[in-house]
């Protein structure tokens, strides 16, 4: 594969069961992007958020990630709680919501079945994800949501996972980079109905995200 932008064009076939569900919900929802979803916020961000995939009803709708659906609730305000927003997120794409220091994408950047991808899909979307960070010259920090988006960026540096293991909380120095990897469970309806996550908890990796860019 040739060397990828930062975010796949929106006909992008590299996934054939992928291009075939995003027909498939153009049929459903014709109003819905039904497109590879791009990375939210400004290439001069120090901080980079690594969703899992767009949300069928989320991203997959509004093209904006973890905009329309119960995840981007939480990690929006959480977002404007520490300063990396102007908090307006309003759950639609044209909110005014405007990211300071920050971006935000996924591992996958089109909605899969059951939002579970494929190995082999996580694998061939990864290039956008080494793009990305490749062109991002202010980064510092790299916050993954989720062992999904956690082992994607690690492989994306070419790392074994076991140099970077996932926990939530977790913190990496990744070699030969002036940055480090911040893991936290997923914010999704699911994990924090469970208590597998909770606001105290999510806001205290941002916490530490925080304390980490304002001492660089």
């Amino acid at each position: 594969m040739p060397k990828a932008a930062p975010n796949p064009p929106l006909d992008c076939d590299l996934c054939s069961r992928l291009a075939e569900f995003r027909r498939t919900n153009a049929e459903a929802f014709p109003d819905y992007l039904n497109a590879p979803a791009p990375t939210f916020g400004d290439l001069d961000a120090s901080l980079l958020i690594v969703g899992l995939a767009p949300g069928l009803h989320g991203a997959n709708k509004t093209g904006r990630p973890f905009t329309g659906d119960f995840a981007g609730d939480l990690l929006y305000a959480t977002i404007a709680r520490f300063g990396f927003s102007n908090d307006k997120y309003d759950a639609r794409p044209d909110d005014g919501l405007r990211l300071r220091g920050a971006a935000i994408t996924n591992a996958v950047r089109c909605v899969p079945p059951q939002n579970k991808p494929t190995g082999a899909e996580i694998k061939t979307c990864r290039p956008f994800l080494v793009a990305q960070i490749e062109a991002m010259p202010s980064l510092r920090a790299i916050l993954c949501l989720g062992r999904i988006a956690h082992d994607s960026t690690v492989a994306a540096f070419g790392l074994k996972q076991r140099q970077a293991p996932f926990s939530h909380g977790a913190q990496h120095r990744i070699p030969g980079r002036d940055f480090h990897l911040f893991d936290s469970y997923h914010c999704s309806r699911y994990n924090t109905n469970t208590g597998r996550l909770t606001e105290t908890m999510f806001a205290s990796v941002f916490a530490n995200i925080r304390a980490h860019l304002d001492a660089a």
